[in-house]
């Protein structure tokens, strides 16, 4: 069975992570799905950042939380990526591809594309806005017809009590238990959902032998973080993973077409 290839954080091996730019170069290499974490600014908007803190991607001081999105938009979440950029003089600017992107703006940014793409949307924990979270993602995807059945979108979180709360206001929307430690699985294994999706690390899957068969044997739709490299990938064929989530749509994609020929 051939897996789905979700996109990390956008194309984001090579260009930065959960901007504009990295998530349309995911889609034009044919991705399946696209992943993203979301935040919740000062003022209430969701927004696609990772860290808790600007540091890394935007290098500033301050976090996301305390801050408001007019704020958050005047910062460049891109040069981290390639600092030299602005020394190329063949490069494209695009300020849109360069700052911080609304969640809005991403599922208006799939909803408009011309084919099927899902969306894989990580909540992240703990928080200081704690439940508000939830329950602002699942206001907009009401607002995209997309807490139905059948919608391109799932939410994924490690923390099981945020996937409660989603069960609860949008009991249809798919649901994916995150986990990273091999002794989380006997526990989550008999609290979570029926119908949940199960989502370990790649690298827990290759040390622990135990943790992949008793998956398997769980019959539960499995999706892999992050999966990178063609071994990893082989990996995920043998136990038939749903799908792999990595940082390389494109190589990914490439090395499925080679196993099992170009999709239509």
């Amino acid at each position: 069975m051939r897996p789905q290839v979700v996109a990390h954080r956008g194309a984001s091996h090579e260009i930065a992570e959960h901007t504009l730019g990295a998530y349309t170069a995911a889609l034009d290499t044919g991705a399946g799905g696209l992943e993203c974490d979301v935040r919740l600014t000062a003022d209430g908007h969701l927004v696609c950042v990772h860290d808790r803190d600007l540091r890394r991607t935007a290098a500033k001081k301050g976090l996301v939380s305390t801050m408001d999105l007019a704020e958050l938009s005047d910062l460049d979440f891109a040069s981290w990526k390639n600092p030299w950029s602005d020394l190329d003089d063949e490069a494209e600017e695009d300020d849109d591809e360069r700052g911080v992107l609304t969640l809005r703006k991403l599922l208006e940014t799939v909803a408009d594309y011309d084919r099927r793409v899902e969306v894989a949307i990580e909540t992240k924990h703990p928080t200081r806005y704690g439940g508000l979270v939830e329950k602002r993602l699942v206001e907009m995807l009401r607002d995209f017809g997309w807490d139905r059945a059948g919608a391109p979108v799932r939410i994924m979180s490690f923390s099981f009590t945020a996937l409660q709360r989603v069960e609860r206001l949008a009991p249809e929307v798919q649901l994916v238990q995150l986990f990273d430690r091999p002794n989380s699985w006997p526990m989550l294994r008999r609290v979570i959902g029926r119908e949940w999706i199960v989502g370990p690390g790649i690298k827990m899957l290759r040390q622990h032998e135990r943790l992949r068969e008793s998956l398997v044997r769980s019959e539960r739709d499995i999706h892999v973080w992050t999966v990178n490299k063609e071994k990893d990938l082989d990996l995920c064929l043998d136990l038939g993973v749903k799908a792999v989530i990595s940082d390389r749509p494109r190589l990914m994609l490439d090395l499925l077409d080679a196993r099992f020929g170009p999709t239509q």
